[in-house]
């Protein structure tokens, strides 16, 4: 049996540790400020600091292009593929809107990092019982105060790449806000940290933001939701590097 190869060690004995310090250490003062900031933005610059510390200390370089599409002080939703739980830090850092994430409600039980979410404004939820008005409720509550959203529809990570179905669900609560959506191609991440493999590389990931898509007056119901993510999704794609596009090129 070979031995381990170098960055499984590195990530054991180097990068676990010091990511686990960093979660710690910010993870304290996010909450902390929470009982004192009800907005919630000392906590962000708290995310944005955990995750360029993340990037640096593993080797990741981000080439981003597009935010020159974007309008200062506007609320969007922010709706990217998702290769890695790199994805997070990689948004978080290089995406300088104050964001907060959908993600499912088991993420809040984590120490440190599910006590940010729950206590800093992101939007949890429970997929074995939603809760659409609820949950809309929650939401038109974080946009009011000028917090913008970051959404996965593919509900879990690309095991190769390739981008898969959207989920309708977060775009009808878009179009229900009359919101627009910032359509993002993150490529590359997969490669800093495979889906279910306990070792992280060095990489080079690419960024791209896409114009704003205006959800005013678009069909607000399941089938309007589940065209406007067919839209999106070819959006996004177009700029993903999946294996496919690859192996032809």
């Amino acid at each position: 049996m070979s031995a381990p190869p170098f960055h499984w060690w590195r990530t054991v004995f180097f990068l676990i540790p010091a990511i686990a310090v960093y979660t710690i250490v910010l993870g304290t003062l996010s909450i902390t400020s929470s009982l004192f900031q009800h907005s919630g933005f000392f906590a962000h610059r708290c995310a944005r600091a955990w995750s360029w510390l993340i990037l640096a200390t593993t080797g990741v370089h981000v080439e981003v292009s597009g935010l020159e599409r974007l309008t200062p002080g506007t609320t969007y939703i922010f709706v990217s593929n998702h290769q890695s739980i790199y994805d997070i830090p990689i948004l978080f850092w290089n995406v300088p809107w104050q964001l907060r994430i959908i993600a499912k409600a088991s993420l809040g039980r984590f120490p440190f990092l599910g006590w940010h979410l729950s206590r800093t404004g992101h939007l949890l939820v429970d997929r074995r019982r939603p809760d659409p008005l609820g949950i809309l409720k929650r939401w038109k509550g974080l946009v009011s105060r000028g917090l913008s959203l970051i959404v996965f529809p593919e509900g879990t990570r690309s095991a190769d790449g390739t981008v898969g179905r959207f989920k309708g669900g977060s775009f009808l609560l878009a179009i229900q806000a009359g919101l627009p959506i910032v359509p993002i191609s993150v490529s590359g991440s997969r490669h800093v940290m495979l889906k279910n493999r306990l070792m992280t590389c060095p990489g080079h990931v690419r960024l791209v933001v896409h114009d704003p898509v205006s959800t005013a007056g678009l069909d607000a119901t399941a089938e309007g939701a589940r065209r406007l993510a067919q839209q999106i999704r070819g959006t996004v794609r177009a700029d993903v590097d999946e294996p496919a596009k690859s192996k032809a090129s």
